[in-house]
């Protein structure tokens, strides 16, 4: 069983060279493996997308060169035992 937007996660490192190429510092939307939207901010590639596609069945992505772009550290206050 694959996890949630798996295929569009791993869509997106294999091309992300390329989609920098045309698309950096923008927003995409992609769904299964195809780049659905081109946005200029994270709102409005939401909104938009969301008037034909159901949440959680595309992925908002920064076009950023590296893996830091797509990689995330979070911190949380409350310790965990």
């Amino acid at each position: 069983m694959s996890k949630p937007l798996e295929k569009e996660f791993k869509y997106y490192v294999a091309h992300q060279a390329e989609l920098v190429s045309k698309h950096k510092g923008k927003w995409i939307v992609i769904k299964s493996h195809e780049v659905i939207g081109v946005y200029d901010d994270e709102p409005s590639a939401i909104r938009e997308t969301q008037k034909n596609h159901k949440l959680g069945t595309f992925l908002v992505q920064l076009v950023e060169p590296g893996a830091e772009s797509y990689t995330r550290t979070f911190h949380s206050r409350v310790a965990f035992s």
